[in-house]
């Protein structure tokens, strides 16, 4: 069998280019040679060479996170070239990236969201009204950042205009959502029009992490991940629904990994991950080796539902 000349693109310019950076090192040593020849891109300086050599590729993994990467940037650039790839398009990626975006489509869905405010940075607000409206504690954060940067948890109304210049400095748009204490829970699905889920992750931040903050997701050893989740299985089934509830709100392809929150019986979406952490040890690969899908038996299976979605747009 002929060998596919695959792109695998990582890096970038993103605040998370180092998490792509590893993400795609640890990629590029689980694909099987025997199946493809890999050429490895960094959109930070490479896109004029991927642009050139675009004739020459069968196919392309996107191991990027953040701006011009997950938001469909890159998507859109490949769809140019004709380039298949694995995971969201354009529509999927820009919608899921965006947080105010996700929430309204998953409300539309029937998801339950914990309550929020929408702020833009140059806009007035009034820290007073905002307690009155969502109560402390808050959770403030980007609209279009992953790995939590830029994300704080507010308990005094004190603070509450700092953590938003915080996320100022990362978006020109934040958002304001009311705190839910419970256990945290994440649920990928694969596939394209009639996607699984998998084992659903409970994830437990170690002392000193109120949160899953970026130290939480890529330190080894300061979060358990306990999969498949202790959760009674009513739950679990619910929140594996609304994991593929939401793939489909946000008109995800491929994959996707969406984070909840569950709070006694009651189950809150928080948003859905379009390009997850693809290390061997990271929580949507975790999941797929639960349900008997090793790391590059996953690489295969993305690289072969973003050929068969690319086919599906043409006819």
């Amino acid at each position: 069998m002929k060998k596919m000349t695959l792109a695998l693109l990582s890096g970038g310019a993103s605040s998370e280019r180092e998490v792509s950076l590893n993400g795609g090192n640890q990629v590029y040593e689980a694909l099987d040679r025997n199946k493809y020849d890999i050429v490895r891109y960094d959109p930070k300086t490479d896109l004029a060479r991927l642009v050139a050599d675009a004739p020459t590729l069968d196919a392309a993994l996107i191991i990027l996170h953040g701006p011009h990467g997950e938001d469909g940037t890159v998507q859109g650039l490949l769809d140019l070239l004709g380039i298949p790839y694995q995971g969201s398009g354009v529509l999927g990626s820009a919608v899921a990236m965006n947080k105010r975006t996700a929430k309204q489509l998953y409300e539309k869905a029937g998801l339950p969201v914990p309550r929020y405010i929408a702020l833009r940075r140059g806009e007035r607000f009034e820290p007073e009204a905002i307690q009155g409206q969502l109560r402390l504690p808050l959770v403030v954060k980007p609209v279009s950042c992953g790995s939590s940067i830029g994300m704080s948890i507010v308990r005094s109304l004190e603070d509450l205009e700092d953590a938003v210049e915080k996320a100022f400095g990362y978006d020109a748009e934040a958002i304001v959502e009311a705190y839910i204490e419970g256990v945290e829970l994440t649920g990928g699905v694969i596939g394209n029009d009639d996607p699984e889920a998998l084992p659903l992750i409970e994830i437990i931040p170690k002392e000193g992490h109120e949160f899953f903050d970026y130290d939480a997701k890529y330190v080894a050893g300061v979060t358990e991940e306990i999969c498949p989740a202790r959760i009674d299985a009513a739950i679990a089934e619910k929140a594996r629904s609304f994991a593929r509830i939401a793939h489909t709100a946000l008109f995800c392809k491929g994959y996707s990994r969406t984070d909840m929150i569950l709070k006694g019986r009651d189950l809150y979406v928080l948003e859905t991950n379009t390009i997850p952490g693809m290390t061997a040890t990271s929580l949507f690969p975790q999941a797929a080796a639960a349900a008997g899908i090793g790391f590059s038996e996953l690489l295969d299976r993305l690289i072969e539902l973003g050929i068969q979605a690319k086919r599906q747009s043409i006819h």
